[in-house]
């Protein structure tokens, strides 16, 4: 049946949409990308997968309407403000990006609307806008006429290796303490999530669900880095002189020690729904092992978290 079905997928060239074509590509669906510019390298690999191109932005009702216009499911993810000056996206402008794929996904008849949220979402806000803005549109969402399934992703693994971590110095330093375990997921985990997820709309529709591939703590991220790199690695949490100076990266803090940036995903469950999710050990016997040792190998610099 699938193979008859289109999935509009939004930010097909970033990280998380990405996996989401790949996956649904290879379980048999059609794809297609929301994408500004037709001619890049990202977008030509898109197209080499057997990926539908459609030229929009989000800003642009019109385009989101076009490349709706026979789609049977869309996946909905947005740039937002804590990724950086770079996207040049404010809160409110999540929020309008994100409801006006809600609204139009309604009109033009959509099946069912995955949206990828944040596991620090929850009943209360969190202080900080890029995650606030995502309880908004969850909320918005859940009021509409549309079968609908929440995807709340933990961290992901390939934050890990981010420059300005340490890791050239022989440390790495990140947020919870070396005893305080914390949830993570691989990229291409979320696609594997979320094709099946499309697969079966009556099982996994009207719910908000909590996504992660493993728990483990900073000192086992340090011996676990030890090994892959077969060197030494030490952890640190990020001196509280810093936390104390830059709010974002303090607030960041915050929602972990809270525990609700740390994560609360069954994973045990999650396993057995959807088999072959990675562990962190995994993950760096495979394509996270390339990334940690090329951020020892390169310069330091500041935090890139951003």
């Amino acid at each position: 049946m699938s193979q008859d079905r289109t999935v509009l997928v939004f930010g097909a060239t970033g990280q998380q949409g990405g996996s989401v074509a790949d996956a649904l590509r290879s379980n048999g669906w059609r794809v297609k990308a929301l994408v500004r510019d037709t001619n890049t390298p990202k977008t030509e690999a898109l197209v080499a997968q057997g990926i539908e191109l459609v030229r929009g932005e989000l800003a642009d009702r019109q385009s989101l309407q076009t490349a709706m216009a026979d789609a049977y499911g869309v996946f909905s993810v947005q740039p937002s403000s804590g990724q950086g000056a770079a996207y040049n996206v404010t809160d409110e402008d999540e929020i309008r990006y994100g409801k006006a794929v809600a609204d139009i996904a309604v009109a033009n008849g959509v099946h069912h609307l995955v949206y990828s949220s944040v596991n620090a979402a929850g009943p209360t806000l969190t202080g900080m806008g890029h995650f606030d803005t995502k309880i908004e549109i969850e909320e918005y969402i859940r009021g509409l006429d549309i079968l609908s399934t929440v995807i709340r992703p933990s961290a992901f693994m390939e934050i890990l290796t981010l420059p300005g971590m340490g890791l050239d110095k022989g440390a790495f330093t990140f947020f919870m303490r070396p005893d305080q375990p914390m949830q993570f997921i691989a990229v291409e985990d979320i696609g594997k999530i979320v094709a099946g997820i499309f697969a079966v709309p009556a099982k996994f529709g009207s719910q908000s669900i909590e996504i992660a591939g493993d728990t483990v703590t900073g000192a086992e991220l340090a011996e676990k880095f030890s090994r892959t790199a077969e060197r030494p690695i030490t952890y640190h949490r990020f001196p509280d002189s810093l936390l104390e100076q830059d709010a974002f990266l303090g607030g960041l803090a915050r929602l972990i020690d809270q525990g609700r940036l740390a994560g609360n995903a069954d994973i045990a469950s999650l396993r057995e729904e959807f088999p072959g999710l990675l562990t962190m050990d995994e993950w760096l016997a495979g394509a996270g092992k390339p990334a940690l040792l090329a951020a020892i190998q390169a310069d330091g610099g500041e935090v890139a978290l951003r």
